[in-house]
């Protein structure tokens, strides 16, 4: 069955957003940290497993998911050698129906949510895949980034920052088409609907927090790397950067 990214060269998405890709990585090796003991991990939506260095070294078995074939073939030619991942071609709604469920010590989704207009059931399948006091390391897009909100103030919508509802980024005719979605969300939508599913919330990270073209072409990598490791945290709490990663666990019941 095709997959939406088929026909999309994904790869080369990432080629000049290396602030980006790194700003993830900090974002991830930061919220595993926070966890204790891992051995199993599902990756949902893993794409060419662009991030799966940044934590395979804590696990002893990985599941990369992606509905994606060329993706996922790509992933697999990468990384071959890591014989504790197993490679699996499927979206998150039939993902709970090819693997045991309540087996993982991790799920983790990163560039996912935007595609996803159901969240709730979203959340239930990932809340299902994991074991008792599991993990979910989640990134979703953050609509009221502080870019975004100033926009929309200017423009006269003073109540942008505070309007929790999603705002899905297609033209009028892709969405008509019925192509895939791209929706941003506010953060309180997202937490909200986390505890709604049985998770409570542990860490906030805001992420890629200074992605700017002007900026990434005068001042050396590192550098920002270095302050992005700062204000990840902090600045969570502002509803600052574009792109936000929490780490949840499932509520021991």
């Amino acid at each position: 069955m095709s997959a939406a990214y088929d026909n999309y060269d994904y790869p080369s998405y990432w080629k000049g957003r290396d602030y980006e890709h790194k700003s993830e990585f900090i974002a991830i090796k930061g919220l595993i940290s926070k966890i204790p003991k891992i051995e199993k991990v599902v990756e949902i939506g893993a794409g060419f497993g662009r991030l799966l260095p940044s934590y395979h070294f804590r696990a002893k078995k990985i599941i990369v998911s992606d509905p994606c074939a060329s993706l996922l073939f790509s992933a697999q030619r990468k990384y071959k050698k890591l014989k504790k991942v197993d490679f699996l071609q499927c979206g998150i709604a039939s993902i709970k129906n090819r693997i045991k469920s309540k087996t993982f010590d991790l799920c983790i989704m990163v560039r996912v949510l935007h595609h996803i207009d159901n969240i709730d059931e979203a959340f239930n399948i990932v809340y299902s895949l994991l074991s008792r006091g599991g993990y979910f390391i989640l990134e979703f897009p953050n609509k009221s980034h502080l870019k975004a909100s100033l926009r929309n103030i200017f423009k006269g919508n003073i109540t942008y920052p505070i309007n929790i509802f999603p705002i899905d980024l297609r033209s009028k005719k892709h969405i008509k088409d019925n192509t895939l979605p791209f929706i941003n969300y506010h953060p309180d939508q997202i937490y909200e609907k986390l505890k709604t599913a049985g998770f409570e919330i542990i860490e906030v990270r805001s992420v890629s927090n200074i992605r700017s073209t002007i900026i990434k072409k005068f001042f050396p990598l590192n550098l920002l790397l270095d302050i992005e490791k700062i204000i990840q945290k902090p600045f969570s709490r502002l509803n600052f950067g574009p792109s936000y990663f929490v780490l949840a666990r499932k509520r021991v019941i």
